[in-house]
């Protein structure tokens, strides 16, 4: 009967102590998720689900219900820990349930640039303009300020402030200057390639 019990505990051993490092692979580790949602009730319990159920051991929630994003919805980040593997799934998952998923790990945004455009932002449906920059694969909205001193009927400005995925700036200030000229807007972009 020792015999039994002492042979338990050396496989166990064993596994843990893999020499390939097998279960390195399979440690659970710290990942934080930035989301964006709607602000109606349940919405935050429906976000956390994939994460519970795709075997997330949640840790933290900020969730900031005073502050609103460009597109009037809630920012959301979320803390926990899983494997690699089923970080993943939980990203996946998420995005498969509707929920924006802004930032994933520290690969989703790296850069930052603020740029400002000029003109009849009001008239040509603001809303629909940072919509469209946010729907381009390159970048998100990250803030947004806006200045109408003659009203909405003149020609007003709107500083932006986009977050770009790392080496694809140039990308997204491609779509917004697309986009500024569809909809004849004047656009001040930020110098780059150039050292102070």
């Amino acid at each position: 009967m020792s015999d039994d019990r002492d042979g338990a505990p050396e496989e166990a051993a064993d596994d843990d102590a893999s020499p390939d490092g097998g279960h390195a692979s399979a440690t659970p580790s710290t990942h934080t998720v930035r989301l964006e949602l709607v602000d109606e009730p349940g919405q935050l319990l429906a976000a956390l689900r994939p994460i519970a159920d795709n075997g997330g051991n949640l840790l933290s929630i900020y969730h900031e219900r005073g502050n609103k994003t460009p597109r009037g919805r809630i920012p959301v980040e979320v803390d926990f820990e899983a494997t690699q593997e089923r970080f993943e799934g939980i990203v996946e998952a998420l995005r498969s349930e509707g929920v924006n998923v802004m930032q994933a790990g520290t690969e989703r945004y790296a850069e930052e640039v603020t740029l400002l455009l000029f003109g009849h932002l009001i008239d040509t449906d603001l809303s629909d303009t940072l919509s469209r920059i946010e729907a381009c694969a390159s970048a998100s909205v990250a803030d947004v300020s806006l200045a109408a001193p003659q009203g909405t009927e003149e020609a007003s400005s709107a500083r932006l402030r986009l977050e770009a995925r790392a080496g694809e700036t140039e990308a997204a200030l491609a779509a917004v200057r697309e986009l500024a000229e569809e909809k004849e807007l004047r656009l001040v972009e930020p110098l780059t390639g150039v050292e102070a």
